[in-house]
């Protein structure tokens, strides 16, 4: 190798020599030179959440995915609820390009079309929350969120991903033993679950979720739903009640959303938007596991501060789902959407919940067995 080199006359130093001129050379004349590598893509993303709530922790979870596999290719800078904009503006703000993405609900967005709610609240033709995000993904519901949010010409690229536990009824004064004991109840919940229990009778006031604790402490609330029992426990529900009534089917459905400005994402190179539809999937999966942890931990914590867990009585639970068969023809006379929508989710669901209720064991019989019952 060396004598074809000598021969040659050219010396290794002499060619990368050379190949530096001519570059220098070519540089000069106009023509492109070696492309040098580009710095990493920075995005500055917001929450809906406070620092303090789990919800929070799994935004800042799938944001840590997404910078460790892209291998500093991609860098989010998560931001809490209020940093940039309030809660319920995120959407707006992602799809105007004042930030480059977010971590929230879809509910949220519900005054802007009632159909969006259908992807968090109510019954959902009686769909757990993994299979709603199952009907999203492979049964229409992804293409009809789309067509939603071009007519509202929302700029944002969209993912659902972490499906919820069904959410508790609420935090009250005393347990609720009867529909009737909403009638004047001065209630904080958010989408669709608005009309729920206004047609229960109770006084809705959508409040942000940082926002509701303090509400309740000075008496603006009589009682409020959140989520789950780390965030309810983190924004201090057990020190302004003692009482939460579990299960419900006003959100026993919802899942979280990812949200990215069309521009910034479209603008990414094709391996990074692989990347992140498959942390999208990754982050799924790991919320859920974390919350079986989380959640059973602080349900145990609230219990040890003296919180009161009672079971929602069925009654109430069939009152639920009478309000919402009213609410559903109501809101299908005023948005053909709506329809759209939840005709889709009825179809997905009917062969779905068959499929499920027919294969699945009586978990509640195992566990019963085993450990003495709570509530």
């Amino acid at each position: 190798m060396a004598s074809r080199t000598r021969k040659s006359g050219v010396s290794r130093r002499g060619f990368l020599g050379g190949a530096a001129g001519a570059a220098a050379g070519a540089a000069a004349m106009g023509f492109p030179a070696i492309v040098k590598a580009q710095g990493p893509v920075t995005m500055r993303w917001q929450s809906t959440w406070p620092t303090k709530d789990i919800f929070h922790e799994f935004a800042g979870d799938f944001v840590t995915k997404v910078n460790n596999m892209s291998g500093g290719d991609l860098k989010i800078e998560l931001l809490p609820a209020g940093a940039v904009v309030k809660a319920f503006d995120l959407i707006d703000a992602v799809s105007k390009g004042t930030l480059d993405g977010g971590h929230g609900v879809i509910a949220y967005w519900y005054g802007k079309n009632s159909a969006l709610a259908l992807w968090g609240s109510g019954p959902a033709w009686g769909m757990d929350p993994n299979m709603v995000l199952a009907w999203h993904k492979y049964g229409g519901g992804k293409e009809l969120q789309q067509e939603i949010y071009r007519s509202l010409n929302l700029d944002v690229v969209s993912f659902l991903y972490g499906p919820m536990p069904t959410q508790p009824l609420g935090w009250f004064k005393k347990p609720i033993t009867k529909p009737e004991d909403f009638k004047g109840l001065k209630f904080r919940t958010v989408g669709l679950s608005i009309d729920i229990f206004t047609g229960l009778g109770a006084a809705v006031n959508a409040l942000p979720g940082a926002e509701i604790v303090p509400a309740m402490d000075r008496g603006l609330l009589d009682a409020a739903e959140f989520n789950n029992a780390s965030s309810d426990r983190a924004l201090g529900f057990q020190d302004v009640s003692k009482v939460c009534m579990l299960r419900s089917f006003h959100q026993p459905s919802e899942q979280f959303e990812i949200l990215f400005n069309r521009k910034r994402y479209d603008a990414l190179p094709a391996k990074l938007k692989a990347l992140i539809a498959n942390a999208v999937d990754a982050a799924s999966a790991d919320m859920s596991m974390k919350a079986i942890d989380r959640y059973s931990k602080d349900y145990q914590a609230l219990q040890q501060q003296g919180v009161k867990f009672y079971a929602t009585p069925n009654s109430v639970l069939q009152a639920q789902l009478k309000v919402w068969d009213e609410i559903v023809a109501r809101k299908e006379k005023e948005n053909p959407m709506f329809k759209k929508v939840n005709d889709s989710m009825k179809a997905f669901a009917q062969r779905a919940t068959r499929w499920q209720n027919d294969t699945n064991v009586d978990f509640r019989m195992a566990s019963s067995y085993y450990f003495s019952k709570r509530i």
